[in-house]
């Protein structure tokens, strides 16, 4: 009798995904419907994030930096503009130059500039960062959920 089986390596990755995907839907989703709240919202999202970074074992560095981004929007909320148009200029550039992920990359740049440049609107601007990057993240995670099910009909054993 003959069972396959598949090891699934890439399985924290596609957690990790999945969970930034869903943080950033709530997150557009709340800043949608409670412009007035931003800084709660922008604030706990940054926090949330570098927390998940942590969790996760990314870089400290790099998880420093929405924590740290978080914590100034809760204190000053009038920073809210600079704060994560910087956020996310070098979060752009990440995505851009690190991850291979080109156009969600330039996309962030360009609402980074935005918000620079119209700040009256920066939750709307964030908003729509967060809706583009949870979406684009559930098509991704679905291409990958659908390569790499061949069809076999089995479950995909995963090796942790």
């Amino acid at each position: 009798m003959f069972e396959r089986y598949k090891i699934n390596v890439t399985y924290r990755t596609r957690e990790r995904q999945i969970l930034n995907a869903l943080l950033a839907l709530v997150t557009g989703l709340l800043t949608l419907i409670y412009p007035n709240f931003l800084y709660l919202i922008a604030g706990g999202y940054l926090v949330a994030l570098g927390l998940l970074f942590i969790l996760f074992k990314i870089p400290s560095t790099l998880s420093a930096v929405p924590i740290v981004a978080g914590i100034l929007i809760f204190i000053f909320p009038e920073l809210i503009p600079i704060t994560f148009a910087g956020f996310l200029g070098l979060f752009g550039l990440i995505l851009l130059f690190a991850f291979q992920f080109s156009i969600i990359g330039i996309l962030t740049l360009i609402i980074a500039i935005l918000i620079i440049s119209n700040p009256a609107s920066v939750a709307y601007f964030i908003a729509s960062f967060m809706l583009l990057y949870a979406i684009s993240n559930l098509i991704k995670f679905y291409q990958d959920w659908q390569q790499n099910d061949n069809g076999s009909g089995g479950q995909p054993v995963s090796i942790q």
